[in-house]
């Protein structure tokens, strides 16, 4: 199918915000969700940062991730524009990041040692597709489902599973997204693992870029975006965010952490995706970077671009939403690429927060302490993660008949 894709809707629900528009406002204000944590098993209170969604109604389970889901996914359905009862929903594929099931109910049975109480049938439990399974069932989607588990760039791959999914004809509207909830094992882990910041002001802590960076803080939220075959989105009169060109994916075998010093499999992803996405390095305007923090990642990254793009590195605005919102692991890549989106629609480059001192080693413009207004036509989305996943999307903004237009801000309630 030579049909291109495009994104009609987009559902976003994170620390600083409860849907898309105010989450977008936040970021573009610089506004910061990280707090200092409590209650978090295993771990002194006030030990571990991170930036959380208040006021979640867990599932009957116990189970965050599945209600952060569902609220990206209504919001992106409804925002699209589509009505599910009128389509053929067999043409309506999801493709979702992996979550495992609701472990706080299983961790409480374990700990108490007993099997009573409210019973979770088996594949809630060892399925980790149950939750975007979950949401395509509440949705009643009968096509494609697509889970993918790669850390970091679980969200930027299942888009790009989604898209491909499209161009093979195997549906024609696709769902892609990903959730992240907080758990006791996964801040052990990065804390264990000494990657995550620490600061006296949780605000303050993650400071991408900066030559005083010491580590990421976690997050947590969802997004979801709604892929179309635009000859399918302009026959139903829809409105259009940005068209989705391509992208690649590699994988960087230097380590399962650690990251190759000379940036050469990061430098390869750019120009893969540069080529299959038709742009020339001085097409794209905007990055917006993977940008966790760390010491590693920061530099090697810098390095890659600038290897990639040459002589246009020096026009880019390159920056990085995590210090905001936190680092969603799984649905880190996804809820930056809807950022993205955004970036193209309004014609404005976000910020890098806490960039007070910038690392000589990070020499690209990346935005410190206040956004841009900036119209470009194409932007970037890069995803490095841990076990050596790579992949970058690049977007074009949609300027033609249906192209969206920058709305006043609103603030939705969470769906149920």
């Amino acid at each position: 199918m030579n049909d291109r894709v495009v994104i009609t809707g987009i559902g976003m629900i994170t620390a600083v915000g409860r849907d898309r528009e105010s989450t977008w406002e936040a970021v573009k204000a610089g506004r910061n969700g990280v707090r200092k944590l409590a209650g978090m098993p295993g771990l002194p209170d006030g030990l571990l940062l991170g930036a959380t969604v208040e006021g979640v109604e867990l599932d009957r389970f116990g189970d965050r991730n599945f209600p952060l889901a569902l609220a990206a996914t209504r919001e992106a359905v409804a925002d699209s524009g589509l009505d599910l009862r009128r389509i053929d929903r067999a043409r309506v594929a999801t493709s979702f990041g992996a979550c495992g099931g609701p472990t706080p109910w299983m961790a409480e049975q374990f700990a108490q040692r007993r099997g009573g109480g409210q019973s979770i049938p088996w594949w809630e439990n060892l399925l980790y597709s149950s939750v975007p399974a979950r949401v395509a069932n509440r949705l009643g989607l009968f096509g494609p489902r697509l889970v993918n588990s790669t850390a970091c760039a679980t969200g930027a791959i299942a888009t790009f599973n989604a898209m491909r999914a499209i161009e093979d004809n195997q549906c024609d509207i696709a769902l892609a997204g990903a959730v992240q909830a907080l758990h006791p094992i996964l801040s052990a882990g990065f804390y264990n693992m000494r990657v995550l910041a620490s600061a006296d002001d949780p605000a303050a802590a993650c400071r991408p870029f900066d030559a005083n960076r010491n580590g990421f803080v976690m997050g947590e939220g969802a997004a979801v975006l709604v892929l179309e075959r635009l000859s399918a989105a302009r026959a139903r009169g829809a409105s259009i965010y940005a068209e989705l060109l391509g992208g690649a994916l590699l994988s960087d075998s230097t380590h399962v952490t650690d990251l190759s010093a000379d940036s050469a499999p990061l430098t390869h992803l750019l120009d893969r995706a540069l080529r299959r996405s038709n742009l020339a390095p001085g097409d794209i305007g905007y990055i917006n970077a993977h940008g966790t923090g760390t010491r590693q990642n920061d530099a090697m990254e810098t390095r890659g671009i600038r290897a990639a793009f040459g002589p246009a590195a020096n026009k880019l605005c390159v920056s990085t939403v995590k210090a905001n919102l936190g680092h969603l692991v799984n649905a880190a890549s996804v809820v930056e690429l809807a950022i993205t989106a955004l970036a193209l629609r309004d014609g404005f480059a976000p910020p890098t927060v806490n960039l007070t001192s910038p690392d000589p080693e990070c020499d690209l413009d990346c935005i410190p302490l206040v956004g841009r207004r900036r119209q470009f036509e194409h932007a970037m989305k890069i995803s490095i993660a841990f076990g050596g996943h790579l992949a970058a999307l690049a977007l074009r903004r949609w300027s033609d008949a249906g192209a969206r237009s920058e709305p006043a801000p609103m603030v939705l309630p969470m769906a149920a």
